[in-house]
Parts: C-alpha cells; sequence; structure tokens
C-alpha cells in the first residue's frame, strides 16, 4: 500500500488494524494523522470525520511521484499542515503513445493487474490508468473472530492537458478508488466489512503573462466516504478548494501571493445536525531569496473560519551554504488545524472546542556531493489544545453522562527529536538509510503518546543488473504503546 512506501522515507511511521485495505494511520516526526495536510494532483484530501487522510484508499498504482515536506506549513496551505504536508501525484503524459500494463502476485492470496495508457501531441497530453488487487488477507484478530480478513481495490484514474499556447495551459484531473476491506470486531460468524470510496477532480489554468509574472488558478473537490457493514455506520466529506496563486520573479527574488477558498460538508447520522459544513477565506503572502550561498523564505497567512474567525500563521526558512556540498538550515513556524466537523457535533462532540495549535524550530546540515549525501536534522514541534478523546461519565457537557466520553481540548504535546538519513553510491550499487529517534509525549500526563515508537530505522540498497533493477531493505521499529496510559 501506499503508506508501505512513505515509512520507508525518514521520519515517517505507520500503524493500521490489519492488511493495506484496512484504516491506516500515518505519523509525519510523530504527529497525528490529522496533523498531515495531504493533496492529489493539488487538491486536498481530507476526512471531517476521522481526521486526515484515508491512507488505505489512496492508489499506489495510479501515483507517478511523491513530495513530502516535513514541518508545519500552515503559513502556505492552512489549516492542517502542523506535521507535514504530502503531495500526491498521478501520471502525466508526454509526447508519443506508452501503453503500460503491471502485474503482481504475493502470498495470503494476493493479486494486482494495472493497465493504463499515456501520450501527447504539442497541444494534447492524456493518461488514463485503471487497475485492481485482490487479496484473501488473513486473520487479523483471531481471538474476535477467527476468519480471514481480506480486501479488493479497484482504481482508475485520468489526466488531460490542453496548451493554448506557449503561455496558457488548461489541464483537467480525476481519481477514484473503492476498497472493500475485512475486519474483526463482531463475534464468530459475522463477516465485518468496511466500505471506502475517495476521489478526486481538479481543473487547473496555468497563465505566464510575462517573463516574471505568472498565475495559476484552480477549482479542485475531493470525496472521502465511509461504511461498514453489517454494522449499520456511514460518513461522507466533501471538501471543494478554490486558489488564485500569483507568481512574481525579478532576478534572485521572488515574490508569491495566494487567495484561497476551503469549504467542508459532512454527512453522518451520529452528527446533530446530520448534515455538517463550514468555509475558510485566507490571503497568503510569500518571499523567497536565491542569491549566492544565502537562501530565505518567508511566509505569511491569514485565515477566516466561519466558526473560528481569524487565525494567523507565519514561517521563516534559512539555509547557508557553507561549500558547495555542506549546507546548513534553520527554520520556524506556527500552524493550526480546525476541529472535524465529527468532534464538534457528533454524539461524543463538544461543540466549544477551539483549534489545536502548534509552534515548530528546526535546525539541521546537509552534505550533497559525488554520489554520497547526508542529512541531519534536530525538531521540537509543540502542540498546544490537542484533542483528545476523554473517557468516563460526565466527561461531556452535552452528554450529561449519557455516553462514556468525549472530546476535549485537553492535552499539551511535544514531538521532538531528531533524523539522520544517508546515502553511498559504491560501484553499482546505492546503499541508503536513516534513523528516526524521537519522543513522542502527551506533556500533561507525561506519557508517550500512543502507537508511536521512540526509535525507527531502515536500511536500503538497490542496483541495476542487464535492465533489472534489483533491491532490498530492512525496517526497525521500537516498541509502541497501544494505549495513551502507556500500560
Amino acid at each position: 500500500g501506499l503508506a508501505d512506501l512513505l515509512v520507508r522515507a525518514p521520519g515517517i511511521a505507520m500503524t493500521r488494524n490489519g492488511g493495506p485495505g484496512s484504516n491506516t494511520s500515518l505519523y509525519v516526526r510523530g504527529a497525528e494523522t490529522r496533523f498531515t495536510a495531504v493533496f492529489v494532483d493539488g487538491v486536498r484530501v481530507d476526512s471531517q470525520s476521522t481526521g486526515g487522510a484515508s491512507w488505505n484508499a489512496l492508489p499506489l498504482s495510479q501515483i507517478d511521484r511523491i513530495e513530502i515536506l516535513r514541518g508545519p506549513a500552515a503559513a502556505i496551505y492552512g489549516s492542517d499542515a502542523i506535521g507535514g504536508v504530502i503531495q500526491i501525484f498521478t501520471r502525466q503524459g508526454e509526447a508519443g503513445f506508452s501503453p503500460f500494463v503491471e502485474v503482481g502476485a504475493g502470498n495470503h492470496g494476493t493479486y494486482k493487474l494495472a493497465l493504463g495508457l499515456s501520450g501527447g501531441t504539442d497541444t494534447v497530453d492524456y493518461s488514463l490508468g485503471l487497475s485492481r488487487e485482490i487479496s484473501t488477507g488473513y486473520n487479523a484478530q483471531p481471538t474476535v473472530n477467527p476468519d480471514l480478513d481480506g480486501y479488493q481495490n479497484n482504481s482508475v484514474s485520468g489526466r488531460i492537458g490542453f496548451k493554448v499556447n506557449a503561455a496558457h495551459r488548461l489541464e483537467a484531473t480525476f481519481l477514484r478508488s473503492e476498497v472493500d476491506a475485512g475486519y474483526d470486531t463482531s463475534p464468530a460468524g459475522i463477516d465485518d466489512h468496511s466500505l471506502a470510496r475517495l476521489q478526486t477532480v481538479g481543473l487547473n489554468w496555468t497563465a505566464r503573462w510575462s517573463d516574471a509574472y505568472s498565475s495559476r488558478v484552480s477549482i479542485g473537490q475531493s470525496g472521502d466516504r465511509y461504511e461498514t457493514r453489517p454494522s449499520v455506520y456511514l460518513t461522507d466529506t466533501n471538501v471543494t478548494s478554490y486558489l488564485f496563486h500569483n507568481e512574481y520573479r525579478m532576478g534572485a527574488h521572488t515574490l508569491t501571493a495566494d487567495l484561497e477558498r476551503r469549504e467542508d460538508k459532512l454527512s453522518n447520522a451520529s452528527t446533530t445536525p446530520s448534515v455538517t459544513n463550514r468555509s475558510q477565506d485566507a490571503l497568503a503572502v510569500g518571499y523567497g531569496l536565491r542569491q549566492g550561498a544565502h537562501t530565505l523564505q518567508l511566509n505569511a497567512r491569514h485565515d477566516q473560519d466561519s466558526e473560528f474567525g481569524s487565525k494567523l500563521t507565519g514561517s521563516a526558512a534559512y539555509a547557508y551554504a557553507v561549500t558547495p556540498a555542506w549546507r546548513v538550515t534553520a527554520s520556524l513556524g506556527n500552524a493550526f488545524r480546525a476541529p472535524t466537523l465529527y468532534q464538534r457535533f457528533s454524539q461524543y462532540g463538544l461543540a466549544t472546542l477551539t483549534p489545536e495549535t502548534a509552534k515548530n524550530r528546526e535546525i539541521g546540515v546537509k552534505y550533497d556531493a559525488a554520489g554520497s549525501s547526508f542529512s541531519a536534522v534536530v525538531y521540537r514541534n509543540t502542540v498546544s489544545d490537542l484533542i483528545n478523546y476523554v473517557a468516563g461519565p460526565g466527561a461531556c457537557a452535552n452528554g450529561a453522562g449519557k455516553f462514556p466520553g468525549c472530546y476535549g481540548n485537553t492535552a499539551l504535546a511535544q514531538y521532538e527529536g531528531i533524523t539522520l538519513a544517508a546515502s553511498k553510491r559504491v560501484g553499482d550499487v546505492n546503499f541508503s538509510g536513516s534513523v528516526d529517534l524521537q519522543n513522542p509525549r502527551d506533556l500533561t500526563k507525561n506519557k508517550q503518546l500512543a502507537r508511536r515508537a521512540k526509535q525507527q530505522a531502515t536500511l536500503a540498497a538497490d542496483t541495476q543488473m542487464s535492465g533489472w533493477n534489483l533491491g532490498a531493505e530492512l525496517q526497525l521499529t521500537g516498541e509502541r504503546f497501544n494505549d495513551a496510559g502507556n500500560t
């Protein structure tokens, strides 16, 4: 699955309650899943029920490349970008005609087939991909229900671009993925299934008005639908976003200005009312400098939330090239995440919840020359008003003991650590590895945050032989507690 690929990168870990089709959580530098802003071809993906992207529903076979940004980036991307940002891009057509086929087989009755084509001319380019993956799975929880918990995933993606002239380009993208995965929650004899559907649609117009000034207008909509059977539960999130991006370059200087609107809508029978929505309007400005050994980036953003009012975020990053190979970096910034609509209006919700806020500082050193690289980054990210589920009768003001608990701004969390990464080419073999030493903690209770390890590492080697790519990888993860009480 996609999460299996991402955890190969430094600073990223995951948990999931079964095979690749089951519910998956992704932690960037130890931060909660909802603290990573996720975009597919520029379209924001989010769930206003669970918070964050549905990683199990994002099909790996449709993806061309992934870009990872670690650390708060709310001054650029707005709400959610507390731990980082992950940009996912599907295939794009190029000149000519290029069909492809991918087949795969694995244990637990796992099979995969993907087909696609891409191509283009000087004016039009296109791509289309289809994939299906099935697995009989394994018994995820033998003590609950002794049955096989398999899954199937069907997905389709497409992109078409039209070059109006040398300065203007129109583009449309779409992605749809459906997952049917087995899981265990009922007694023996009942086959529990979760049904997930993720879809994105995007329209873009990019224009270069002069050698200095360019702009982009984007409209995107994503849908995240989750259902369980035979137990009855259904939740459906729609996120619609509008972006007007402007960029002006003057030699070593770059100025940017964005106008953005985001609209969230949640349909869930457990919320009151059953359909809830909100919006955010934002103005973001940025300044970049690349001159000699110096690189500087400054960003500021003002978000006006329909429920929480004004939120100001900013960030500053600086890099200095000591030599052509060695570079030192430093950055600081703040970020926020508005509570999900489910956290506020469900039967376990609290309407008076406030946004979670973060402050991040980090310093690093990087080396890159002659086929070798090394980096070390030390960071500390402190999140205030962290939203947790508070158990116990009477914990929820709107429940008055009716429910076993509710959500509340009850915690202060700190994600700090050091990430080391290196790569080296020896002959025809590329070696790479990373080590994360981190301390994700709930400072209120002085406990290690649930399902996050203090140590993790990867080691990989790959080479090419007669047109074949051969590789192997080892992943190591330290012990993790399954509960907030560390028991």
